[in-house]
């Protein structure tokens, strides 16, 4: 009140929309990010310029974050302790506020007892304890068991007619990751399908449907230090979805996906930015979540399509069971998609909205199982880089952090 009398003694012009203003922005954080990491931070393993002048104003001087911060990221053949080390020369980010594609894996417990095949590179059998599974096999381990299946490289067939007798029936498969060598894991993965989990019988097209399959990270496409984007997981499940499809005649299901742009990985991280908030003691519910990121069909499909599950959850007045696992509050209103110009979107391409004409194959790289709607493709937010993304937020939540 003195200040104001002060300003208005002095004859300070517009002191009054200042004032208020002042009193008006916000100190505790109502919002939270969700940010993509490939494509917005980094570019391979080289770091984006912008992200370390985000960072620095996502932090306090103790390097504490000052909002509720998730780096979501459909990556999955790699613990998450890793991608935190990646971004250690960005910030030092907790290992706790990384979320891999993977990770709502954690929550399907009714798997973790069960022998389990898992397809992807990396340290798979690493990850999939990680995640809680007691059995997981390799397809490297199911190939040394089953040597005769594997005959697409001449240089790997066996010189003598060979069988390993195994003892385990696969109930499930579970595919991390695009893998290195396709051939081999489309190969093993449509026999273990195609005999029930008994990869060394022979195939019964009675076996529908078929054992079940959870997918993570159903990019099509990433991208790296190349000029172009790079093809992803995406790219082998679209295979392995016709090869099963071509000798079958019926669809390939699927259990679960997870990764953007599905729903289930929204939840799981709207979960992560809860539990953070609540940590940090911050009283304020979090209304907003933002979500950057570089990609139309999974950043900002993704982001969109949560944000109307919100908006109709919101109408019903009903709480999911993830989001019912945090009692800080009531899930968030609404999910805005942010689209950064640092990745793999092209600023200067356009999406057609005739969806008549083969857009499905010609312009939506999103999977399968996901109905293409100009409408969840259009971002509410484009910005140069994430830097601007963060400035724009700010801006819009009226955030002046203490």
């Amino acid at each position: 009140q003195c200040l104001y009398q002060t300003c208005v003694s002095l004859g300070i012009t517009n002191v009054l929309f200042l004032f208020n203003s002042f009193l008006q922005l916000n100190i505790l954080p109502s919002f939270g990010f969700l940010f993509d990491i490939d494509g917005v931070l980094v570019r391979g393993k080289t770091p984006i310029p912008a992200a370390k002048t985000a960072f620095q104003k996502l932090v306090n001087s103790q390097g504490q974050f000052l909002v509720p911060v998730v780096f979501v990221t459909n990556a999955g053949n790699c613990l998450r302790q890793k991608k935190a080390d990646q971004l250690s020369h960005l910030l030092g980010v907790p290992v706790k506020q990384v979320m891999m594609s993977h990770s709502p894996l954690r929550m399907f417990k009714r798997y973790h007892e069960k022998c389990v095949l898992v397809s992807g590179q990396g340290p798979l059998l690493d990850i999939a304890r990680d995640l809680g599974f007691c059995q997981p096999i390799t397809i490297e381990t199911l190939r040394e068991k089953h040597p005769l299946l594997d005959v697409v490289d001449h240089d790997r067939r066996p010189n003598v007619l060979v069988s390993v007798y195994f003892c385990f029936k696969i109930l499930s498969v579970v595919l991390f990751g695009e893998p290195v060598r396709w051939e081999t894991n489309l190969q093993l993965i449509i026999d273990v399908l195609l005999t029930s989990g008994y990869p060394g019988n022979p195939y019964h097209r009675e076996n529908y449907p078929h054992i079940p399959v959870l997918a993570c990270n159903m990019d099509l496409m990433w991208v790296a230090e190349a000029q172009s984007p790079r093809f992803g997981h995406g790219t082998f499940m679209v295979c392995l979805e016709n090869i099963y499809k071509k000798i079958t005649g019926k669809d390939l299901k699927y259990e679960v996906l997870m990764g953007k742009p599905s729903k289930l990985t929204y939840q799981y991280a709207e979960y992560l930015i809860r539990a953070q908030a609540a940590e940090r003691q911050w009283k304020q519910p979090i209304q907003t979540l933002y979500a950057v990121g570089d990609n139309l069909m999974t950043d900002v499909y993704g982001a969109n399509l949560y944000n109307r599950y919100l908006e109709e959850n919101s109408r019903k007045g009903s709480k999911s069971r993830i989001q019912a696992k945090v009692a800080a509050s009531a899930a968030a209103a609404h999910c805005r998609s942010v689209l950064v110009c640092t990745g793999v979107y092209n600023p200067h391409a356009e999406v057609p909205l005739d969806t008549r004409e083969s857009i499905t194959e010609t312009v939506f790289h999103g999977h399968r199982d996901f109905r293409f709607d100009p409408g969840l493709v259009e971002p509410d937010h484009i910005v140069p880089d994430v830097d601007a993304a963060v400035d724009l937020v700010f801006q819009l939540e009226n955030f002046a952090p203490n």
